[in-house]
């Protein structure tokens, strides 16, 4: 079975409660602020309840958490206290995030998820498991090693969930995502999610889902970000890049930005100047401890930093509410990680704004980058700093050249003020290190004991 975007446009189920789902998860999500289900929510969760295998592809921020976590809640029984749904993530910061997602949709119940990831103690996750869960959210890697030392049990699994799946391909973790796999038994349901599905993964997704339900709400050749995300690209000398990105940031007065590095040295380096010029921002990559990268990323969502510096690696995994801007600083090198950075705005229906700076010899992956979305980035410019034209490749459709848009209309002007958007620091109860014991990194993540966390993730 495959949904496609047309049909998705013709179902008629606009409420959540004509998915199937309890009242008692009603209730949750009443609580939470959601109002109707996404496209991708309501084109899965009624054939994920079916027990039906699924492989989802929707834009990042687009409400894939919930697609899965909704199903497992209704279930998986609260009475058994062994695992019996898995949840593979590949950051630490995702696994954090799903757990959020976790305490706040699972409010009024007893079920328990426990979040095992590596650069925490393994013996406290290991105390967590033996009290007992029936959701284990994971990075492959301390997976592993909890299997090696045989204190998780598999055997009670029925739902295994691969989310950002793309992205554990990346980064080389296909050998441990099979193994896990191997180790569940059968009869299971499997449920896969990704912004992205390059052929690596499609064919995984063969090899491990039975006759899937196929939701494609991406279509080959189409646009693979979020149409409200206004996208541009500014080109820039070496030497100036840095003073367009403060120049930039003075310009567009982001209420929360993102800012991505491709390397850790690359964005200590930027953090570190932009402290200096007088503006709330830190750093998180992975030569940090995951406290600090814990500590930095909730100042970030609770408003006292403005802007955040990260590197890929955990650039994917953060969930914020409230983020305006995202700027690639430097371009990354696999045009597939550019949908996943912008989409760190224009969450759940929010605006959003994505720059990136381009430098003159930077052209041909540029190219790269607008045929991998099948869209053409605006040109932009601040003024004052000098714009190198940019190089003609081979351009990957028709339309804006040197900064046009389609049909000649003009790049879009700057923005100016916040953008008026609001915070929502939605999760809070009953979460966290130091809030309430829920640790994406080795705490549980409870439904009864959240109390707060009201707002769409």
């Amino acid at each position: 079975m495959q949904t496609t975007p047309e049909e998705e446009q013709t179902a008629t189920v606009v409420r959540f409660d004509e998915l199937g789902l309890n009242e008692t998860t009603l209730k949750a999500l009443d609580k939470t602020g959601y109002s109707s289900p996404s496209p991708i929510q309501e084109a899965l969760v009624p054939a994920a309840l079916e027990g039906r295998d699924c492989l989802g592809n929707a834009p990042t921020g687009t409400g894939k958490t919930a697609a899965f976590l909704l199903p497992i809640l209704e279930r998986v029984d609260e009475r058994e206290r062994l695992p019996q749904a898995l949840i593979l993530a590949p950051t630490r910061e995702l696994v954090d995030q799903i757990g959020r997602e976790f305490g706040r949709l699972s409010f009024g119940r007893y079920t328990r998820a426990v979040g095992v990831v590596g650069g925490e103690s393994i013996y406290q996750q290991q105390r967590l498991l033996q009290q007992g869960c029936q959701v284990v959210i994971a990075t492959p890697g301390r997976l592993m090693d909890l299997m090696a030392r045989r204190t998780i049990r598999l055997d009670k699994v029925k739902m295994v969930v691969l989310d950002e799946a793309d992205q554990m391909l990346d980064v080389g973790f296909q050998p441990a995502v099979e193994a896990i796999l191997e180790a569940i038994p059968e009869p299971r349901q499997t449920l896969l999610f990704s912004a992205t599905m390059p052929t690596p993964l499609r064919k995984l997704s063969e090899r491990y889902l039975k006759n899937p339900v196929d939701v494609r709400l991406i279509k080959d050749n189409e646009d693979a970000t979020i149409p409200a995300i206004r996208q541009a690209y500014l080109m820039v000398e070496p030497d100036r890049k840095f003073e367009l990105l403060v120049r930039l940031l003075e310009r567009e007065q982001p209420e929360r930005a993102i800012i991505f590095c491709r390397t850790k040295h690359g964005a200590d380096r930027v953090g570190t100047l932009l402290r200096t010029h007088g503006l709330k921002a830190d750093t998180m990559h992975g030569n940090l401890s995951q406290a600090q990268r814990n500590r930095v990323l909730h100042a970030f969502r609770m408003g006292r930093l403005k802007a955040l510096v990260a590197t890929d690696v955990v650039g994917r995994g953060i969930d914020v509410r409230g983020v305006t801007h995202v700027f690639n600083f430097d371009l990354p090198e696999d045009p597939a990680q550019y949908v996943h950075r912008i989409g760190r705005t224009g969450r759940m229906g929010d605006d959003g704004t994505a720059f990136s700076l381009v430098l003159p010899d930077q052209g041909k992956l540029l190219d790269q980058i607008e045929r991998a979305i099948s869209r053409e980035l605006e040109g932009d410019r601040v003024e004052g700093i000098p714009s190198p034209p940019r190089p003609v490749h081979h351009r990957p459709q028709r339309g804006i050249y040197m900064g046009r848009r389609p049909g000649g209309r003009k790049p879009f002007p700057p923005r100016r003020g916040g953008g008026g958007h609001h915070n929502n620091n939605g999760g809070q109860g009953g979460h966290g290190h130091g809030h309430g014991g829920n640790s994406g990194g080795g705490g549980g993540f409870r439904g009864r004991r959240s109390t707060q966390g009201a707002g769409r993730p």
